[in-house]
């Protein structure tokens, strides 16, 4: 890291993250990962100050088409077809196995 410049972060910020990432870090690792912090925190700023007032808000870079079909009500397979592909059938409808124990 240049030294001709304090860090934007401290070392108990890169403690404190190591801490949150389950991470054991020497001394030595601790000014690496400062330095790191700091390059990333520096591109942010980088960032930061490109103009993108003229750029509308947007999910996606480029356009995206939904993949999903619409949703319309349509005719369905009668249930009966439907069941006699089913492995097992309960009370008119498909029997699966217990998953979550409601009882209590």
């Amino acid at each position: 890291m240049d030294s001709s410049h304090s860090s934007r972060i401290s070392i108990d910020s890169v403690r404190h993250v190591a801490k949150l990432a389950a991470l054991a870090l020497s001394s030595e690792d601790e000014v690496r990962m400062q330095g790191a912090m700091d390059a990333i925190l520096g591109h942010m700023e980088e960032l930061n100050e490109i103009d993108v007032s003229n750029v509308p808000p947007t999910f996606h870079s480029v356009s995206v088409v939904s993949a999903l079909r619409p949703d319309i009500v349509a005719e369905s397979l009668p249930r009966a077809e439907l069941l006699r592909a089913a492995p097992a059938q309960e009370a008119g409808g498909f029997a699966v196995p217990k998953v979550l124990d409601t009882d209590g």
